[in-house]
């Protein structure tokens, strides 16, 4: 039944279906033709799959970060840090690097940074003198640090499947989104220096630094107050959520004063299609993971490969071919629901935490999202950049470098999964 469901999946997905319908048709297909089970249990199964409490999460953070991105603390956080680093090579670029990783502690989506960092940043970049192709590759791979900073969509969604902590998730990410910060800055810098990228001139003023700070604190001061909150079990996850959108309100509100009844509506409004599309791949994939389940495909897998491969850093090796391969085409939370129940037996049997299996994924999956032929966050700032895919991929390769040269750390150093 397995081999049915790929292949109506794999068709489905070739004639443009949405991958949460493409999921659906495929499982209950399979249902259907092969008769083994009854279908109403398939849909029993994709109902309980949301009564599940930390989901709650998921509309909250998307709701937080739909009204701290917009607004005036973006453009704060942005002349803020063009002040720090803006007349270093690759500068400017580099704002963007950072702004994508503060914003990480804010929102937990990468389209969503995507979509907001890149509409303010790109433009700006380009008017500066930036090639639009690089612009639009540095906010591209940059907006995938948002689910590597806690909170994290993804984390929350591959906690559901494993069982694994959302808090602890959440800690362990810090370092790998840090890292993965450092590493895309350092891709700017040696880009801006080698190619002579121009550099933001404006003059550094002390009392322009202190006011651009304060205005800048409370996005800064969301992401630590989130690990400390978690760190020391202050409150849990879903209590963060629903804590950190009534900061965001009030910091919207009193702070930046830009809170309006148009605003909260069109939050509320982003928030409920993005935890939607979250909650239909979530069912979707449920069906699929349930009937892989049925039929003891994960046993089967795990045996099979710890007969062929035999050496543990030879399976983590190909645990992560494969994980390569499935981002390239189908999008992250599908991904990490899909392919979670497969890996967190085979991951057990060579000694590697689930935790750590969750950080690996999560960072190997999002290549996808700035890697052609999905390539969500790719498409959404081309599309704002107004240049060709194919221009912004050559821009992407030192940046692919550095993300699987760190992928590989994370893979085979348990240490840099702090926790």
């Amino acid at each position: 039944m397995t081999t049915l469901i790929i292949l109506l999946f794999i068709g489905a997905a070739l004639l443009s279906i949405p991958i949460a319908h493409a999921l659906v048709l495929a499982a209950v297909g399979g249902l259907f033709i092969l008769d083994r089970v009854p279908v109403h249990l398939a849909v029993e199964q994709m109902l309980a799959q949301t009564q599940s409490f930390p989901l709650i999460a998921i509309p909250f953070f998307m709701m937080t970060g739909a009204l701290m991105v917009s607004g005036r603390l973006g453009q704060s956080l942005v002349s803020l840090l063009s002040m720090m680093i803006g007349r270093i090579h690759g500068g400017p670029a580099q704002v963007g690097v950072l702004s994508s990783t503060i914003f990480g502690g804010v929102s937990g989506s990468a389209v969503a940074d995507a979509s907001a960092i890149g509409s303010m940043l790109i433009p700006w970049l380009k008017k500066l003198g930036y090639p639009a192709p690089f612009a639009a590759g540095t906010l591209a791979a940059a907006a995938t640090i948002d689910i590597l900073i806690p909170p994290s969509i993804p984390m929350i969604v591959y906690a559901l499947v494993s069982g694994a902590s959302i808090g602890a998730l959440f800690i362990a990410g810090i370092l790998p989104g840090l890292l993965m910060c450092g590493g895309f800055m350092a891709v700017c810098y040696v880009q801006g220096r080698r190619r002579g990228f121009p550099r933001d001139t404006t003059p550094f003023e002390w009392p322009a630094f202190w006011r651009l700070l304060a205005q800048a604190g409370p996005a800064l001061a969301m992401p630590v107050l989130i690990i400390i909150f978690l760190r020391f079990g202050i409150a849990t996850p879903t209590e963060v959520s629903v804590m950190s959108t009534l900061y965001a309100l009030l910091a919207s509100g009193i702070v930046y004063r830009d809170l309006s009844v148009a605003k909260l509506k069109a939050a509320a409004i982003e928030a409920g299609i993005s935890t939607g599309v979250v909650l239909l791949i979530i069912m979707a994939s449920s069906v699929v993971g349930w009937i892989v389940t049925y039929e003891q495909l994960p046993a089967a897998f795990t045996q099979f490969a710890k007969e062929t491969l035999q050496s543990p850093w030879l399976i983590i090796l190909a645990m992560n071919l494969i994980m390569l391969a499935t981002g390239m085409f189908i999008d992250l939370p599908a991904a990490v629901l899909l392919l979670t129940p497969m890996f967190v037996p085979l991951a057990s049997a060579v000694g590697m935490d689930t935790v750590q299996l969750g950080i690996m994924m999560i960072v190997n999956l999002s290549i996808g999202l700035y890697h052609p032929p999905i390539g969500t966050t790719l498409f959404i700032t081309s599309s704002i950049a107004k240049v060709r895919i194919g221009d912004v991929v050559i821009e992407l390769i030192p940046f692919y470098m550095v993300a699987i040269g760190l992928l590989l750390g994370f893979a085979y150093l348990p240490w840099l999964t702090i926790r």
